[in-house]
């Protein structure tokens, strides 16, 4: 990779009027990326997922469920609820994941996606306000072209047992999963692994981790959930504040950086509804994110 500071960010308008947190903070970033710019960093319109692309993940009748509405509770599956709107929205935002990998993958350089609501989606089922798992069908466009492994780095403040439950047993794709709240924990499967953390010791717990990963360099891309719920205003633990957060991302791209992988991160986590942040200081949180990829790309 080499230091051009040019990166990617994919972002698609939701049309869906349901209050999702994870659409809306989504827009808020783009917003501010129009307002303040991040040298070097461009928004790129996603090509929306298809349903034959969320059929390889999911089962065919939970998907037709989320397109039509029927029956309600597999549509109303994901915690908010459903309307016209909703697989139209869905299959952006998966769209913009999929993308951001796949360019990721492609040009050896990182991207992102100002997606979110991805991680806790099960093979039948929306779960946690998540309706489909863009992480794993990203993932599996990334095999279908090559690629040979995939490294899902879940920095969420909730464990990704979605995630961990779609890719059990699918070779080329594991996921390393540090997560301070026990919500969809999961026992380790031979490719996805969760370790819980403090406030008190989270770099070291990630830093820990990181280095325990076996033959980095063979790794095609990874892909970052990059949650802001451990923040402790934004609905996470004590003691993990922005400069930490900071040294989170710093910490995860260098270690990129020393194994030559491109990141392609996603915004995930992090909320204003049960905490203390305002949208302004949660959209520069997943800012730290986007400037931090920018800085080393």
């Amino acid at each position: 990779m080499e230091h051009i500071n040019d990166i990617n960010v994919f972002f698609g308008r939701a049309l869906t009027k349901i209050m999702f947190e994870t659409f809306i903070k989504g827009g808020c970033v783009a917003d501010s990326l129009v307002e303040r710019p991040i040298p070097g960093v461009s928004l790129v319109e996603p090509r929306p997922m298809t349903r034959e692309e969320f059929e390889r993940t999911h089962d065919p009748a939970y998907v037709v469920a989320v397109m039509s509405g029927d029956p309600t509770h597999l549509a109303w599956s994901n915690g908010k609820g459903w309307d016209e709107w909703l697989f139209a929205s869905v299959a952006i935002s998966n769209g913009a994941v999929r993308d951001a990998v796949l360019e990721a993958y492609r040009t050896r350089r990182h991207s992102g996606a100002l997606s979110s609501g991805l991680h806790h989606a099960k093979f039948g089922r929306g779960d946690g306000y998540c309706t489909f798992n863009g992480l794993v069908t990203a993932a599996l466009a990334v095999l279908d072209e090559g690629g040979k492994r995939v490294m899902i780095l879940d920095l969420d403040a909730h464990c990704g047992g979605g995630t961990a439950s779609l890719i059990d047993g699918v070779k080329g794709i594991e996921q390393l999963d540090i997560s301070v709240y026990g919500y969809d924990s999961y026992p380790d499967t031979s490719n996805a692994r969760l370790v819980m953390a403090k406030g008190s010791n989270y770099l070291e717990v990630i830093e820990r981790e990181l280095a325990t990963i076996v033959d980095p360099t063979t790794i095609d891309v990874v892909i970052f959930n990059a949650g802001m719920d451990p923040h402790e205003d934004a609905a996470g633990v004590t003691g993990i504040t922005t400069d930490v957060i900071a040294e989170r991302e710093r910490t995860v791209f260098a270690w990129a950086w020393t194994h030559q992988i491109p990141v392609a991160f996603t915004l995930a986590g992090g909320y204003i509804s049960d905490s203390s942040a305002g949208m302004d200081e949660l959209v520069d949180l997943h800012r730290l994110t986007i400037a931090t990829a920018a800085a080393v790309n």
